[in-house]
């Protein structure tokens, strides 16, 4: 095994891996102010950005779901990897030749799991192209040809060629010094009674990447229908590849994706290839499964989907019985996009791969443009079931396509679709078709609901307190910017603060040197905070670091000034308060001495409060 990997490669790591660069590999970020940009959460549902990163300090924090870290943590997160394997993946991405210790880099020794089934299949990619340029493989260069691709489309794409031999790609990956059980479990070879023999033979390959552009699967098309198995074989779920969450194209897509504003969902491998020819550059497609609730995700955070965007989401589906129900079983789908959601179906069957080389790139740059609200596509296809020439068959239309218009969530749109299927249905009576959708809608509303999970609970305090605010700031100043507040913030005592996390915090700070050891702060000061703090405190000195400071950037002394002022004016307060409840308990004829002693120190605490007054207030 691998030793431990060096500190000093570990903070070469972080270092050449600019955090705003790897989380933007996932998530679409925009410039939140402060130095700070936002997004979609990859870790939990939301509906508005909560998730910050802060570049110039090197961490995230996700204000919705109170996770947070470094560049390191988040792939880890992300890909469920282990520490050395996040490692690992980010220096291969930096060109980082780790070294490890109890004996130092040795080449060829044994990394992480996800790292060594990563490299066979970049490999096994380079392989198949390159058997692409075989004399065996001139059935799939003619299949490629036949539907408009040359031999650059072919590169650009990756796609290449298997061998009809049994171990021909198993030999190849065996002879570079992986084993049987890794081909196995990445799903590139199959167990056989004398080895493993490969999954794909005599078929085109194209390669599965996931959103960083790293190979984790294939999809194979058979090219001799008289050979056993189906005409298209995937890889199956493996570490790597996990089929729900994938969507073909998107590592060439994504950038595209974020910049338009716009997805367009195609069926097959050809038809991204076809869209993306044809300069719809936003092509992706499901590998092997329906469109589905992980593949929303993906998509959600590449759109920055978020009340208020303009993006849309544009499904095509061929003209057929098949189509239209893969059509509207997207539907059922379309309201967990804040997006407009679009349909694009061509009336003639042709999917895009067909219709680009019968009727040229034009023509399916027509069809992405001529997509309808799938909305309108959902009330279309069912009123398209009945025979609306008759008042029968207009009520049960009514009464088919009432559900999809009275689970419309949107009560304007939901409205309006009313008025529309009243217009298609011909009856002229808007009331009537209101009334009728009112009744399916009461009716759904009553039948029972899939209960759903309460949002992590928040403090009351934390929402409303002015006094714990203030505690937040002046933590949040000690974490990030510790030189504005001075050594005046090492003499709070720990009295100052409320919360008990609060409290921990700042006696975490004082025992990392303070404020007056922290210099100008930074990742640096961050991050000696991270190595002293528990594990119960990381959240809270992540979230700081990252959450954006209430001042502009040429008032920030100032601010910092008047806050810490805040802080000990809120703690002077509560002096004084003890001090008058102390007070009404001494009598002064009785115990004069100590009266006037407990008087003399209201009289200064009065004043020093006035001081602290004018300073919190700028003055």
């Amino acid at each position: 095994m691998a030793g431990r990997i060096s500190d000093e490669d570990i903070a070469l790591v972080r270092e050449r891996s600019p955090i705003a660069d790897i989380v933007g590999e996932h998530i679409q970020l925009r410039n939140a102010g402060g130095g700070n940009m936002k997004g979609l959460c990859p870790f939990h549902d939301e509906k508005s950005p909560s998730f910050n990163v802060t570049p110039a300090r090197g961490y995230w924090y996700c204000f919705g779901c109170a996770e947070g870290g470094d560049v390191i943590t988040f792939v880890r997160r992300l890909e469920h990897l282990s520490f050395g394997e996040a490692v690992e993946r980010l220096a291969n991405r930096a060109g980082i030749q780790l070294r490890y210790e109890q004996g130092g880099y040795v080449p060829g020794r044994e990394q992480g799991e996800r790292s060594r089934l990563i490299e066979a299949h970049r490999v096994a990619a380079e392989f198949y192209v390159e058997r692409l340029s075989s004399p065996e493989a001139a059935t799939g260069r003619r299949f490629l040809s036949e539907r408009g691709f040359e031999r650059a489309d072919a590169e650009h794409f990756g796609v290449g060629y298997a061998p009809a031999e049994w171990e021909a790609l198993a030999r190849h990956l065996m002879a570079r010094g992986f084993t049987a059980a890794e081909l196995v479990k990445g799903g590139l070879a199959k167990e056989g009674r004398r080895g493993p023999i490969d999954r794909f033979r005599n078929r085109l390959v194209w390669p599965i990447r996931d959103i960083t552009g790293d190979v984790i699967g294939f999809g194979a098309r058979k090219l001799n229908d008289a050979e056993d198995g189906p005409k298209y074989l995937n890889t199956p779920e493996s570490p790597l590849y996990k089929k729900s969450e994938v969507l073909y194209g998107v590592d060439l897509a994504k950038r595209e994706i974020s910049k338009r504003s716009q997805a367009v969902i195609v069926e097959g491998y050809t038809d991204v290839m076809a869209c993306h020819l044809s300069g719809v550059p936003t092509a992706v497609a499901t590998c092997g499964t329906a469109f589905g609730q992980e593949h929303i995700k993906v998509l959600r955070r590449l759109l920055l989907d978020q009340s208020g965007s303009h993006g849309e989401v544009i499904f095509t589906f061929d003209g057929d019985a098949a189509g239209q129900k893969a059509a509207l079983r997207a539907f059922a789908d379309e309201q967990k996009f804040v997006t407009q959601t679009f349909v694009a179906v061509q009336g003639d069957g042709l999917d895009p791969c067909d219709l680009r080389v019968t009727r040229g790139e034009a023509a399916v740059r027509d069809l992405i443009a001529s997509r309808e609200p799938l909305f309108a596509f959902a009330i279309r296809s069912v009123i398209a079931r009945h025979d609306v020439s008759t008042n029968e068959g207009r009520l049960s239309a009514l009464d088919a396509a009432a559900p999809i218009v009275a689970g419309i969530k949107d009560r304007a749109l939901r409205q309006l679709y009313a008025v529309d299927l009243d217009r298609w249905l011909g009856f002229n009576n808007e009331r009537f078709v209101v009334d009728r959708i009112a009744e399916i809608s009461v009716a759904a509303q009553g039948a029972p609901q899939r209960p759903q999970r309460p949002a992590a609970p928040r403090k009351v305090a934390e929402l409303t307190d002015p006094a714990v605010r203030t505690e937040a700031e002046v933590l949040k100043l000690a974490v990030q910017r510790p030189a504005l507040l001075g050594p005046g913030y090492d003499t709070i005592g720990a009295e100052a603060f409320t919360l008990p996390e609060h409290v921990a915090l700042h006696k975490l700070i004082l025992e990392a040197g303070g404020t007056a050891a922290a210099g100008p702060g930074g990742r640096e000061w961050v991050d000696r905070l991270l190595v002293v703090s528990t594990e119960a405190l990381r959240p809270l000195v992540t979230r700081l670091a990252v959450e954006e400071l209430r001042a502009d950037l040429d008032g920030e002394g100032r601010y910092a000034s008047a806050m810490l002022a805040a802080l000990e004016l809120i703690s002077v307060g509560r002096s004084i308060e003890q001090l008058k409840s102390r007070m009404q308990r001494t009598n002064p004829v009785e115990e004069q001495q100590e009266y006037n002693r407990l008087f003399a120190e209201l009289v200064a605490l009065e004043q020093q409060r006035r001081v602290l007054r004018d300073r919190a207030s700028g003055s």
